[in-house]
């Protein structure tokens, strides 16, 4: 009762002191950490060690994995190669069916994209379809924004979910999550898309017209990249890692089994698409920008792979503590809550302090690996392989609900689609709840079913 009176307090400072006091999260997992450890007993002596060891091997593993996917992205964003994918999705999908086109656009955009910078990418060429389709301002802004989230928190190389998979025991399937992620956005997809064209027939924005046309944007890039060259960075990582898991199960050669394990590897993946990126700068013109282009993606993902880093001491502490052992002698009413407890925690943390990627990370690092005999995932009965994407896109699908004031992601939607605060809880907040409701149902009925 104790130590699991220690991990609720743990529990309820982390979420009070991100959301309430607005202390930086990497601060708050460290102190949170520390004082779960000295409350639960861990020696003193042996403290440096296990905080030093969490914090050093989850940045080890995950680290270059996070850095590589942010500058793929940057390089896509910066060179047109974004709006370029964007140009393709709508020239497949027709402007017939423009909300579908828009939400399709946002999901592609966002895999390799944050989710804020794909909305702003994307909004004049939104602005664009509601002039040529007169299709509802409201269900474009709904279902470009659902697009975006769902590939955001669901798809590597988005760091939240390559952090998770990290914490969950999976970098070595990430080609699997990837798949998965694809499959169980779906449903959430066509859910959004049915609310958006409901709930875009019942509100209004105001469109502002300061904001540049689709055709200004193209020419602020400039000549965009070809269709081949714009895929490439996306392409050719999924394509070595699915060389990497074939090559593992085939009756093949050792040489060749070692040369697809080696491209195989996330980081030889994602090396290889950033290589694959830099002739988008050379095409675009702005090889002279990659040094910044680089120096700037450090900054932004450095905050992430610290924050990642922190949330593995946490995970560490808790896997020296007996909570698994607590938890596993309540297991039978634990296992009652199943795939819903992960989704459970996630959207409480997102709901609290707003950001998905926050949510992700301390979730995921909160249930350990499942291979580890000592994490909240053996505890809970999550002990395969399949069980661990499970509550990966469990964690993703909490980790939407629900987008309010608290979430930048919010206010980017609102304020570039013409919405009020009051018409943005209507719209993108009841979305958030209703997609991320969807894919943990789906979640769980594939648990029954498997």
């Amino acid at each position: 009762m104790y130590l699991a009176c220690c991990f609720a307090v743990a529990v309820t400072v982390l979420i009070v002191a991100i959301s309430r006091w607005k202390i930086h999260p990497f601060l708050v997992l460290l102190a949170v950490s520390f004082g779960l450890a000295v409350a639960v007993g861990i020696p003193l002596k042996e403290l440096p060690g296990l905080i030093n060891n969490g914090f050093g091997k989850t940045f080890a593993s995950i680290g270059l994995v996070i850095l590589l996917g942010a500058l793929i992205g940057a390089m896509l964003e910066t060179s047109g190669a974004a709006v370029k994918l964007a140009e393709m999705v709508v020239r497949c999908v027709g402007q017939k069916h423009p909300a579908f086109a828009m939400g399709l656009m946002g999901w592609v955009v966002s895999i390799p994209v944050f989710c804020d910078s794909g909305f702003v990418i994307l909004d004049p060429i939104r602005r664009n379809l509601y002039r040529k389709t007169c299709c509802s301002s409201v269900t474009l802004t709904v279902i470009l924004a659902a697009g975006l989230l769902l590939a955001h928190v669901f798809i590597p190389p988005t760091p939240g979910p390559v952090a998770a998979a990290g914490f969950l025991g999976l970098t070595d399937h990430l080609l699997a999550v990837m798949g998965w992620g694809v499959l169980f956005s779906i449903p959430p997809f066509f859910v959004a898309l049915w609310f958006a064209q409901w709930v875009g027939k019942r509100t209004h924005s105001r469109e502002e017209t300061d904001l540049p046309s689709c055709s200004e944007m193209l020419e602020a890039f400039g000549k965009l990249p070809n269709a081949v060259l714009s895929v490439l960075p996306i392409a050719m990582p999924i394509g070595f890692l699915a060389l990497g898991s074939i090559s593992a199960v085939l009756a093949v050669p050792e040489s060749v089994r070692q040369i697809g394990a080696f491209l195989g590897t996330p980081v030889v993946a994602l090396a290889v698409g950033v290589l694959c990126a830099i002739p988008l700068l050379v095409v675009s013109g702005k090889t002279g920008q990659f040094q910044t282009l680089t120096q700037e993606t450090l900054k932004m993902a450095g905050p992430i792979l610290f924050l990642t880093a922190a949330g593995g001491v946490l995970g560490a502490v808790i896997a020296n503590t007996n909570l698994a052992e607590i938890l596993s002698r309540h297991s039978e009413t634990l296992s009652r809550f199943g795939i819903f407890f992960p989704f459970l925690f996630a959207a409480i943390l997102k709901t609290s302090q707003g950001s998905s990627t926050v949510a992700i990370i301390t979730t995921a690092s909160m249930m350990g690996s499942f291979t580890d005999p000592n994490s909240m995932m053996a505890a809970l009965g999550f002990t395969t392989t399949f069980d661990a994407i499970r509550v990966l896109l469990a964690v993703g699908a909490g980790s939407m609900v629900v987008s309010h004031a608290n979430d930048s992601y919010f206010w980017v939607v609102t304020n570039f689609g013409g919405l009020s605060p009051e018409d943005g809880y209507k719209t993108h907040t009841a979305m958030t709840l209703l997609i991320g409701v969807t894919a943990v149902l789906c979640l769980w009925i594939v648990g029954i079913v498997c």
